[in-house]
């Protein structure tokens, strides 16, 4: 058979809209119908195969049996290193595809056995009692925009003409809780804060990294459900932004038009409403009913084809319908999976990610051969969860805390461990002994080891997805910023010995560490996050030097929730460090290390500019390692509108760099800064650069009081005036 015997949708030499179209062409309505729903069913007529489009590859290939488990996205964003998020992606791409490739050999075409995966998200993590901050890049749009970008590249490949794996923007838009209220909660926000904050990242997403899908959230924006909101999705995801790819639903999202939201009466009503918008594929199975909706008049046949067209598109991307040696991913062989070379970057990931919050006189790092004991005292310190965080795979291997900290010491040095406490039931247990049985054991430890490292925090049982944090009393969330059961009681009870403590968190988000910080025993403070199968190695290999820390938050620790509106309120006044009118515990942008970096030679190549021209700003600096370590360093650029017209963010982070310095080597680093970046977002929603004076800060942190007085370090900036008209920019 040659070439032209072939159907032109089987034929890989003709393009591909020409090839969708015949496809298409060839289908009755109900067979359209039938690839509208996540769980796509096969058409053998036509040589479609059964197809599920449900997977996830938060950060790693999760739910689909072993695969190299990487850091919570939260700690991957503590990194601030774009770069090797998108190294991370680019190894999930070819584990997806290893995988992939293996399932279609063994005919299993079950959920999360495909290439279409339900990642990133890239909400904004704008208050920390959200149980699904974890998921998240943080509270920052710029870095959340530099992840996001990193991580789709990373995970769909550079090929011209195929995709290695299919990436989703989620959850558009304006969604970080609450979880209990979901299904029908209304964001009410303002078009200013919507584009200033809430947007930019689904933006860069679209415009940059063309990511193919784009996931609608639960709840209503302003009204309008975010699965059926022609403000979003046509207006300005198709209409703006130009995004071509296809639009999913988030699971049950369109069920929740009728039933929680009532903005409509039936399932026919809501289907038709979700396609009609431009929602392509319905994660649920309200898109049953779209025969009834069509023989109703209630959705057309023309734009059941707009989505089956954008589905299929999709699939040849993916190279589904071509022949298997023509598609160079199907050579990824399944050996990949899982192999050292991939347990090695997780362990780098690990270690960039991990955040050194405090090291009173530089109590760190650790010398193994002055230890003679060590009391490993907590409930996570050997827990398996915590290194997981949520939507995860399953490692062949794990390092908890303690087996890390174990493999670490000299092979004399005696370790104690007990987990102290249970993590959050303060019960009688049924033999009557109360919850702080085990403080008892505890403490014995405690005195007789020359230090304690007390592993304390949140495991994924008390914050995550709605039905998924089986521990949390607010549906996912949390209520308050609080350790869970007597985890405070037993680091305060520990503290009494008088001897020295090294506290290791593991969190997804922000808890209330001030008694921590402001305690002479405690000497330490490093956030793990929840940092993925080596999370272990990664902890130890900080405590006792083997690597020097560089994390730094990407989300602010407030002192309390008294600094914080209430949860409901979606204003970003208050919220997050570029709003934030008090004084946190520990900044956006924070982290120690155990050498010293001097910045010098801050230079702007031009200070006076014209808001009518198109002219970039060379920014740079020179860094120095003036410690006794070799690290890494975190140079961050902030921008501060010091004349704008209307309320902007005190600064913004605009500008990012990680790199590594051994004792006494400089480096000179540079920032290229668009004229964009200066402009302001009025309160119409308008994107104008107005003429006035600018700030352009550096340094290893915000240019806040705060990070000054944590750090001893100060930062350096520059003025500049941009002079003429006030001019309007594409958003």
């Amino acid at each position: 058979m040659n070439n032209n015997d072939i159907p032109i949708y089987k034929n890989p030499d003709f393009p591909i809209d020409e090839r969708v179209e015949d496809l298409l062409n060839r289908m009755t309505l109900e067979e359209k119908i039938s690839q509208m729903l996540y769980y796509s069913s096969a058409i053998g007529r036509l040589d479609i195969k059964e197809y599920n489009w449900w997977n996830e590859c938060l950060h790693g290939v999760a739910r689909a049996g072993i695969a190299t488990v990487f850091p919570q996205a939260i700690g991957m964003a503590a990194t601030f290193n774009p770069d090797r998020i998108y190294e991370v992606a680019s190894v999930i791409g070819d584990e997806a595809r290893a995988k992939y490739n293996e399932f279609q050999r063994q005919e299993d075409r079950s959920m999360y056995k495909g290439l279409t995966f339900w990642t990133p998200n890239i909400n904004i993590f704008r208050d920390p009692r959200w149980g699904r901050g974890q998921e998240t890049y943080g509270e920052d749009p710029y870095l959340t925009g530099r992840m996001g970008v990193s991580f789709i590249k990373g995970l769909q490949g550079d090929h011209p003409e195929y995709l290695k794996a299919a990436a989703c923007a989620k959850h558009f838009a304006v969604h970080s809780g609450p979880e209990e209220e979901r299904h029908e909660f209304n964001a009410v926000v303002s078009v200013k804060d919507m584009r200033e904050t809430y947007l930019p990242a689904f933006r860069d997403a679209v415009k940059e990294a063309r990511v193919e899908a784009v996931m609608g959230a639960y709840n209503r924006v302003n009204g309008e459900p975010c699965c059926g909101s022609k403000t979003l999705m046509q207006d300005i995801l198709r209409g703006e932004w130009g995004f071509e790819g296809y639009y999913v639903s988030d699971c049950g999202a369109i069920r929740d038009f009728h039933e929680n939201h009532k903005i409509t009466d039936s399932p026919e009503e809501s289907a038709a409403l979700a396609v009609n918008m431009g929602c392509d594929l319905n994660c649920g199975m309200v898109y049953e009913y779209l025969k009834d909706a069509a023989k109703k008049g209630l959705v057309s046949e023309e734009a059941i084809d707009r989505s089956v067209r954008r589905l299929l598109k999709t699939r040849f991307k993916l190279g589904m319908f071509d022949p298997e040696d023509r598609v160079p991913f199907n050579k990824i062989p399944y050996d990949v999976n899982d192999c050292e070379e991939h347990r090695q970057l997780a362990l780098q990931v690990a270690r960039e990610s991990m955040v050194l919050l405090k090291n009173k006189d530089s109590f760190l790092p650790l010398d193994k051969d002055e230890i003679k004991s060590i009391a490993v005292i907590g409930p996570v310190a050997d827990n398996r969860s915590v290194l997981l965080g949520n939507y995860y795979g399953t490692p062949s291997k794990y390092v908890t805390i303690l087996e890390g900290i174990r493999q670490a010491v000299n092979k004399d040095t005696r370790v104690y461990y007990t987990e102290g406490c249970v993590l959050g039931d303060v019960q009688q247990s049924h033999w009557g002994n109360p919850a702080r049985t085990g403080f008892s054991e505890a403490l014995s430890m405690a005195e007789r080891s020359d230090l304690v490292i007390m592993c304390i925090g949140l495991t994924p049982e008390f914050e995550g997805e709605e039905g998924y944090a089986a521990n949390s009393d607010g549906g996912g969330d949390k209520l308050d910023l609080s350790l869970p059961g007597l985890q405070r009681e037993l680091l305060e009870t520990i503290s009494m010995t008088g001897k020295p403590i090294v506290l290791v968190l593991t969190s997804g988000s922000p808890v209330d560490l001030c008694w921590a910080e402001e305690n002479e025993n405690v000497r330490a403070i490093l956030e793990a996050w929840y940092p993925g199968e080596e999370g272990g190695t990664a902890v130890a290999d900080i405590l006792f030097g083997n690597h020097n820390p560089a994390g730094r938050l990407p989300v602010t620790f407030v002192r309390s929730l008294d600094q914080l509106p209430p949860f409901r309120d979606y204003s970003m006044k208050n919220r997050t460090y570029r709003y934030m009118e008090s004084e946190p515990l520990y900044p956006f942008g924070y982290g120690l290390s155990y050498t010293k970096f001097k910045y010098s030679n801050l230079n702007v190549s031009k200070k006076e500019l014209f808001t009518e021209d198109d002219e970039d700003i060379f920014v740079s600096v020179e860094v120095e390692n003036i410690g006794g370590l070799a690290g890494d360093e975190v140079i961050q650029l902030y921008i501060k509108d010091l004349e704008a017209s209307v309320r902007v963010p005190i600064w913004q982070l605009n500008g990012v760099k990680r790199i590594h310095l051994k004792p006494g080597e400089k480096a000179k680093v540079e920032f290229i800064l668009k004229k964009r970046q200066f402009a302001l977002i009025d309160e119409k929603g308008e994107c104008l650069l107005e003429p006035g004076k600018f700030r352009i800060f550096v340094g290893g942190q915000q240019p806040d009081k705060r990070s000054q007085e944590l750090t001893g370090q100060e930062v350096l900036y520059e003025d500049i005036e941009y002079k003429g008209q006030v001019v309007e920019l594409e958003y």
